[in-house]
């Protein structure tokens, strides 16, 4: 087989899911159909807790070493990358006119020249969601009003998460009503070091009910987390609460996104797939800046858990400053020269 992933691969014929998963489950494959959680199961979390780091680390250097994208391939998947992608601004200084900058960068991601060199005039690229804290939600729904982008708030208590739930609840609702209409919400990371999984649980489900049709993105803060045996029961905790999406880092913690705590992420989606017939997403976040590391992510989450979930439905990156590289990847595709940074607009 060829060591190139071709554009086939991408947009061509859906990749079936692993054959166990399809005899498991009772419940039709359906990419809309939202997660309704299920009643905490010890048992079944303590089934798939065991997690080898030298396995996962030893995988993750095998894809990413013998998949190689180039020229007209590499930049569709490129292309797939900015779909994917929850345009983000999460600063101290971040004001109204600052995040109408990055709604606009998120409507017209490419300049025209590159659109026109890609040859994709036609096609509507767009990032899946602009992500932003709550008080610039109302601003942003109005400023993407119509084009179909979805707005995401960061919520309870970002980045640690150690507000009384009460209050995080209220965040929440408040930002729901501002129209978010999908919430990232972080977990306090002390329940995960004292095994508090009950009390996990009965928060997420709680959040997951505040949230009303809003999608529900559960940030773990791996990089805080110290073991990816704390990563797996995490991540099995907030699906069974009724994640739509477990999100690896807050981009706050001095470890964010890494390929291996990624992999058991995408391993624990696989599991509760098998156990329930639920498609949950996944969102790496945090130090994802380069096109390089973009298509690295994007190769494992095909090899891992199959073309449905290179979907914007099922995947997000959270970058901000990943959309520029992108820009000039592909810029240097279509030129053979790199451009300066100041050429592209605020991303």
């Amino acid at each position: 087989m060829s060591s190139t992933i071709r554009e086939a691969d991408l947009g061509g014929k859906v990749t079936p899911l692993p054959a166990r998963a399809a005899a498991n489950t009772a419940v039709p494959l359906d990419r809309t159909a939202r997660n309704p959680g299920m009643k905490l199961d010890l048992g079944f979390m303590e089934s798939v807790r065991s997690v080898n780091r030298s396995a996962l680390e030893r995988r993750v250097a095998s894809l990413t070493k013998r998949r190689s994208i180039k020229a007209d391939n590499q930049a569709a998947w490129l292309l797939r990358a900015i779909s994917c992608m929850d345009l983000t601004t999460l600063n101290s200084n971040d004001t109204e006119e600052r995040v109408r900058r990055l709604c606009a960068k998120a409507i017209n991601p490419l300049r025209r020249d590159i659109v026109e060199g890609l040859g994709i005039a036609g096609e509507t690229i767009r990032p899946a969601a602009v992500c932003v804290y709550h008080p610039f939600v109302a601003t942003a729904v109005d400023a993407v009003r119509g084009t179909g982008i979805h707005v995401a708030a960061v919520s309870t208590a970002f980045p640690h998460g150690l507000a009384p739930l009460s209050t995080r609840l209220q965040e929440i609702e408040a930002s729901v009503r501002d129209g978010a209409d999908e919430i990232d919400v972080v977990i306090p990371r002390g329940l995960v070091f004292g095994a508090k999984w009950r009390e996990l649980y009965n928060e997420i489900v709680s959040m997951r009910a505040a949230c009303g049709d809003a999608h529900l993105k559960v940030i773990l803060g791996t990089g805080d987390l110290a073991t990816l045996r704390n990563v797996m029961l995490a991540s099995m905790v907030a699906m069974m609460a009724g994640a739509d999406f477990i999100k690896t880092s807050t981009g706050k913690e001095s470890v964010n996104a890494t390929l291996p705590v990624g992999l058991a992420m995408m391993r624990a989606i696989r599991a509760y797939f098998e156990e329930t017939g639920y498609l949950i997403g996944f969102k790496p976040a945090g130090g994802i800046s380069t096109a390089k590391v973009s298509l690295d992510w994007l190769v494992l989450m095909k090899e891992e858990l199959g073309r449905p979930w290179l979907e914007p439905t099922l995947f997000r990156f959270g970058a901000s400053s990943l959309l520029t590289d992108i820009e000039r990847q592909l810029e240097h595709h279509l030129t053979g020269h790199y451009s300066a940074n100041h050429r592209h607009a605020m991303a």
